[in-house]
């Protein structure tokens, strides 16, 4: 048996080690416009060494390099002046006199002491969420603590679309694990503080859990209808179901004016001439209300009889929504035609994902980095550097290094601190550098698209950008990454100019870009009744010149959302 034994052994490999200052360098030339802008008021506000240039501010130095001046020269006039007899007249100070002792109205504003106030940015109103707005409404309900403790538990396991994607054994496990204590049950808890449902007592588990029931039952009633349901399906029968109740209210409204002689004006958009009665116990004036609205009502299907196909076509049928074929959902259901297509545009009218009228994102606030500007018969690359901070280097920290009585730590920091700040401005420099470079490689491919616009946008590639300037294609894309440009076209990004090629007319390239635009205009140009097939739009663009197969059109199809054949066509 061979024993272990240690021993040296030499090995030559290659392997790559980034450098701070590379790391830097690469991290900062993937920042935009304003994310430059907080990395360097960040490094202001760490690093002394480092001062932001303002012409209408002065430094520390030279304000402290003035004074001295102004000091010594009033000494040397102090000094040299003989003492004369002051008048007592000119020591009085007039203007603190006037001042103190006249109407405040008549000072300037200057004059008044200026106290800090907060900023109007802390008074301004945030876009409220899908959760604010259901606790609001939680707040108007009077509840005991648990069953509103049930319920803001519920309120926080809502996705964006609200729905509830939790299942009832997640919900009761995540309910008892933040009310109860795990120390404190029977001291078995485990390590990672989980307690197993058998270790709770059954009847504190069947509290919890009817707590949670009613608690759901109640979320459910909030607005906006449909929230807190599980799947697609439950949320559009809770919509439907409000509908009816809502309608029945209404209706019986009408029916009750009818009988007293009097007109309701309609409510919600549904016309009185529209509406149907639900069937009732027959009743004295029954007979003669129902026949006036019969009379007034067109010869179509009920509202009632809309309201049940819709909730079984939602229950039983929800795929065949997809094809938006009325005759063979009619098929399906039993019902004519006219009813299945009416029920249909009636669950066209409902909201698939409720909670996003309350989750809608802030606009994303885009500026541009670099402008293409028009001087003459050619475009030059202007970059935007407004409300960006120069930097410079405060030379007071500078002569601290050649300073006889400053410790040896002071001026370890202040190197350190003095080489940080150097290589920083360094790489915004080589940042500013390659976008320029990069930019001018894209006004000389793309001339055309600049006076033309999208239509004449040519394809390019990262690759070919990055070996007419001369570096790695990753290099070119961080430098376009997440960065806008202002054309005489718009606004875009500058990912936007780079799209691979297909086969175009006389061997050109046509951007892929361009062919999906191609294909959608296709598609929403095309007869509703008979839709283009993918064989189809292929033909049509190699009558354009366009060389494409009928599988690339269908997957161009597919990453622009657009269904299929089949599902597009509109039966009549």
């Amino acid at each position: 048996m061979a024993l272990l034994q240690p021993k040296l052994s030499l090995k030559v490999a290659q392997r790559q080690i980034l450098t701070p200052g590379l790391m830097q360098m690469v991290s900062v030339l993937a920042l935009n416009k304003l994310e430059l802008k907080e990395m360097i008021n960040a490094e202001i506000t760490e690093n002394p060494i480092l001062e932001e240039m303002e012409e209408s501010v002065p430094l520390l130095d030279d304000v402290t390099r003035q004074e001295i001046e102004h000091d010594r020269a009033i000494e040397l006039r102090a000094a040299e002046a003989e003492p004369e007899k002051k008048d007592p007249f000119d020591e009085i100070d007039f203007g603190s006199y006037f001042q103190d002792y006249l109407d405040p109205g008549f000072r300037t504003p200057s004059n008044f002491e200026i106290s800090e106030v907060p900023s109007i940015e802390n008074f301004l109103s945030s876009p409220g969420t899908l959760t604010d707005h259901i606790t609001w409404q939680l707040g108007s309900i009077s509840l005991s603590p648990a069953l509103r403790d049930a319920a803001e538990y519920i309120i926080g396991n809502l996705n964006e679309d609200g729905y509830l994607t939790a299942s009832e054994e997640e919900l009761l496990e995540g309910y008892l694990r933040e009310q109860l204590d795990p120390e404190t049950v029977n001291g078995k808890a485990e390590r990672n503080g989980h307690v197993p449902l058998s270790q709770i007592p059954e009847a504190m588990v069947a509290r919890a859990k009817a707590h949670l029931e009613t608690a759901l039952s109640i979320v459910r009633q909030l607005d906006p209808v449909g929230i807190a349901w599980r799947d697609l399906r439950e949320c559009l029968l809770a919509q439907i179901e409000a509908q009816r109740k809502e309608f029945e209210l209404i209706f019986a409204r009408q029916r009750k004016a009818a009988r007293n002689g009097h007109s309701t004006p309609a409510s919600n958009g549904h016309s009185p001439i529209e509406l149907h009665a639900p069937s009732e116990e027959p009743g004295e004036d029954t007979p003669a209300v129902e026949s006036t609205v019969s009379e007034k009502a067109p010869a179509a299907t009920s509202r009632m009889e809309i309201f049940d196909i819709a909730a079984c076509t939602v229950d039983r049928h929800l795929q065949l929504l997809q094809k938006r074929d009325p005759r063979e959902l009619s098929r399906a259901l039993g019902k004519p035609v006219e009813a299945a297509q009416q029920a249909i545009e009636f669950i066209r009218t409902l909201d698939p994902r409720p909670g996003q009228r309350y989750n809608r994102s802030d606009a994303r606030l885009i500026e541009p980095d670099v402008a293409f500007v028009k001087r003459g018969d050619e475009y030059v690359v202007v970059m935007n550097e407004e409300d960006l901070p120069t930097l410079r280097l405060n030379q007071g920290y500078r002569r601290m290094l050649t300073q006889e009585g400053a410790e040896k730590e002071v001026k370890d920091y202040v190197k350190e601190r003095y080489r940080s700040a150097l290589q920083l401005m360094r790489n915004i420099e080589q940042r500013k550098n390659t976008i320029l470079r990069t930019c001018e490689a894209i006004v000389r491919r793309q001339g055309d698209f600049l006076e033309r616009g999208v239509e004449a946008l040519r394809p390019m590639m990262i690759k070919e950008v990055a070996e007419e300037i001369g570096v790695h294609p990753s290099t070119v894309s961080r430098a376009v990454s997440n960065k806008y440009v202002h054309t005489a076209q718009g606004v875009y990004e500058l990912r936007f100019f780079f799209s691979e090629g297909v086969n175009g007319p006389e061997g050109a390239g046509t951007p892929l870009m361009l062919l999906k635009r191609k294909v959608k205009k296709l598609i929403d140009e095309e007869d509703p009744s008979k839709p283009l097939t993918d064989d189809q739009i292929a033909s049509m663009l190699q009558g354009q010149g366009i060389n494409v197969t009928r599988r690339t059109v269908a997957k161009y199809r597919e990453d622009l959302r657009i269904p299929s054949t089949h599902q597009r066509r509109v039966r009549g």
